[in-house]
């Protein structure tokens, strides 16, 4: 692999519903300019982005591969992603790093869920693309049905590039109307528009023409005075308007059977902006907000995208050089950690494959083995010039489950292992819940997070279990309530003796407030810490169904010790004691989290949700419509949100998608508290 400098690289993600085409195309792309010497085939494995064991087994892509094509002198990084949903935090990595995008389009399915979803990901990055109606050999195939699906939704402009030499089993080339001419097969011969073509061709290039002649004021003027344009203006004004994003030129292929690639390269390479050419990004300096071009001269600004565990050569970290250069063997500053790296042999990756490099140019993405703190999201940079390039939002966990090692030796590589899984995956989290002493990992869907557990076990040799997590449910009072207890122990030596009267109310603010309200001394205060323990024991481990306590006031206001028999330990059972008595005096109810939801679905399927919505208890605040969908904002207990992502997807098609996030806890209804409690009970008992 050529060494390449910044103008001569263009980053491209792949983006599109899962099974577009997208990781055939990039197959295509490798097999077309002679970097590999056959194609590859997702049924047998042998595709080099889909490497990993887990992506060949399962026949998709589970995560974002680099696939650099050299082309005319010109290096296209083209980051394969994957298409479903579920992964679609690879997705988000790999446009933070992308200076253009191709949406694929099937030619038969047209627009799906994940194309409209990865569509508001190229709008939110604000990203030069490409449209491509791909698979246009398929039966069934229709350009025009494909390409009215998406002006449907898109929020740019579309104009078609190309247009399709013929659809279905007589798709055999494309019509470029750039260049008017018609190329058959991969692209590599040049033949006239056939006849019957011609009078379409010509209709579509006078639309050509006009888009481009917005990219500038003076083609503008040319073009409405002379009404025509040359092929290099056609492509300068193509190159602004594809560059401020107000159109997306539409191209048509077969990715699979290698038809249509060469044009689609040669797109690539004269209208895709590259590194140098797109608006500088900005980083927080020392003295604020600095902008970047990307230049070798630069100060040194790396962004790190990607991190993953390889079995046999340690953590890759992958980044892209947004400034200045990186040279193998030196020493970088981790500005996010506060950390120095020393950087080994870097190297450009084509899917597992590795090509050392001297040195990686401002512009280019590079991998490295071996760091010891970096992980995605981190900015490299020098110490004696920090910097920090801005991270991109990803979408908060919709999917949870509990997870248990399955042997002894599991238990204790679990939190690590948790912990760089999550490093690998900005849409993975995990934590230790307290109320129910589980450990919970998050993620988007039940693949998602099979697909990390699977991981887990080839990348870490650590097997875990997953199952249902338990809702953290809290308990707590609804009124006064007051009790005393006295603990009084006679054995042979001495006894023990301890009394305690005290009272307890809700506590608005705040978890617990201990009082001390004895007068006279009737307990000495030294026995205070002792009945607080005593209280904060039985607060942890709950009374009703051994859930922790919460909001409550305990004030102590009598009490009588011995001289000789009292001692802490007896205060502490005595507080404890009376502290259950007064709980149960004192209206006890379970309180369950309650998620601030917001679903997003199309208008046809809104009546669905709504009455799904019903059933759980939902109280719905909320409600209005933007770009034929449905949003519905609502409040649902998290026990009746577990398995939602699965239940709304089947619901609208694949089509729905929602946001939640905590926001308080409430009372659970007397009916469904009585099971918790009773299952509680019976668990109890079988322990």
């Amino acid at each position: 692999m050529k060494e390449y400098k910044t103008e001569a690289i263009r980053n491209i993600a792949l983006v599109s519903h899962s099974s577009a085409g997208k990781t055939m195309l990039s197959e295509a792309f490798l097999h077309v300019t002679g970097a590999t010497t056959r194609l590859g085939r997702i049924e047998d494995g042998t595709t080099v982005s889909d490497f990993e064991e887990e992506e060949i087994r399962r026949g998709i892509s589970l995560s974002t591969s680099v696939i650099p094509v050299e082309y005319k002198d010109v290096k296209i990084n083209v980051l394969d992603t994957p298409g479903y949903l579920d992964f679609v935090g690879e997705v988000i990595s790999a446009l933070r790093v992308a200076d253009g995008a191709i949406a694929l389009v099937d030619s038969v399915a047209g627009v799906e869920v994940g194309t409209e979803i990865t569509w508001q990901y190229l709008d939110k990055f604000n990203l030069p693309r490409f449209v491509l109606i791909n698979k246009m050999d398929r039966d069934n195939a229709n350009f025009k049905k494909a390409l009215a699906s998406i002006q449907e939704f898109s929020s740019v402009r579309l104009i078609p590039v190309q247009l399709p030499w013929g659809e279905k089993q007589a798709f055999q080339g494309v019509i470029d109307l750039l260049t008017m001419k018609a190329y058959k097969g991969d692209g590599k011969t040049v033949v006239e528009i056939p006849a019957e073509y011609r009078s379409e061709a010509e209709e579509a290039r006078t639309a050509l023409i006009e888009a481009a002649a917005e990219g500038e004021d003076a083609l503008l003027e040319k073009y409405l005075e002379t009404g025509e344009l040359s092929p290099e203006e056609i492509i300068r004004g193509l190159k602004a308007v594809v560059r401020n994003v107000s159109f997306a030129p539409v191209f048509v292929a077969a990715g699979a059977a290698e038809i249509g690639i060469i044009p689609l390269l040669d797109a690539i390479v004269n209208l895709m902006p590259s590194p140098a050419e797109i608006p500088a990004p900005v980083a927080q300096g020392k003295d604020g907000e600095e902008k970047l071009p990307a230049s070798d001269a630069g100060p040194l600004a790396v962004y790190v995208w990607k991190t993953t565990a390889d079995p046999f050569v340690g953590k890759l970290t992958y980044f892209r050089v947004y400034s200045g250069v990186v040279n193998s063997d030196t020493r970088v500053w981790n500005q996010t950690k506060g950390v120095e790296e020393r950087f080994g042999t870097v190297a450009v990756m084509r899917g597992k494959e590795t090509f050392p490099m001297k040195v990686i140019h401002a512009g280019d993405l590079g991998v490295v083995p071996k760091l010891a703190e970096t992980s995605t999201g981190n900015t490299l940079c020098d110490k004696a010039h920090p910097l920090v390039l801005p991270e991109p939002e990803y979408p908060g966990a919709l999917y949870q489950v509990a997870i248990s090692p399955k042997t002894q030796a599991d238990s204790t590589k679990i939190s690590p292992t948790l912990t760089r899984l999550c490093e690998e995956d900005k849409t993975l989290s995990w934590h230790m819940e307290p109320a129910t002493g589980q450990t919970i990992l998050q993620g988007m869907g039940e693949q998602h997070i099979d697909v990390a557990l699977r991981r887990a076990e080839t990348k870490f040799q650590v097997n875990l279990i997953a199952s249902e997590p338990r809702i953290p449910y809290r308990e707590a009072i609804t009124r006064k309530g007051q009790a005393m207890y006295r603990h009084k122990k006679q054995t042979g030596g001495a006894g023990q003796f301890g009394e305690v009267h005290l009272r307890i109310e809700p506590l608005a603010e705040g978890d617990f407030e201990f009082v001390n309200d004895v007068f006279g001394g009737a307990i000495s205060s030294s026995y205070m810490p002792a009945i607080e323990k005593g209280i904060r024991n039985v607060m942890a481990e709950g009374i009703l169904a051994g859930y922790p306590i919460s909001g409550v006031k305990v004030s102590v206001y009598d009490g009588k010790e011995h001289p000789v028999d009292s001692k802490p330990i007896a205060f502490e059972i005595a507080g404890r004691e009376a502290f259950k008595l007064a709980f149960m005096d004192a209206g006890p109810v379970l309180n369950e989290p309650i998620m601030d939801v917001e679903i997003i679905v199309p208008e046809a399927n809104m009546g669905d949700v709504l009455g799904d919505l019903n059933t759980r208890r939902a109280r719905v605040q909320g409600m209005n419509s933007e770009r034929g969908h449905s949003i519905v904002k609502a409040f649902v207990p998290l026990s009746e949100m577990l398995r939602y992502t699965t239940q709304l997807r089947s619901m609208t098609g694949g089509r729905g998608f929602f946001r939640m996030k905590f926001d308080h806890y409430e009372m659970v209804p007397p009916h469904i508290a009585q099971e918790i409690i009773a299952r509680a009970q019976k668990e109890k008992k079988e322990e």
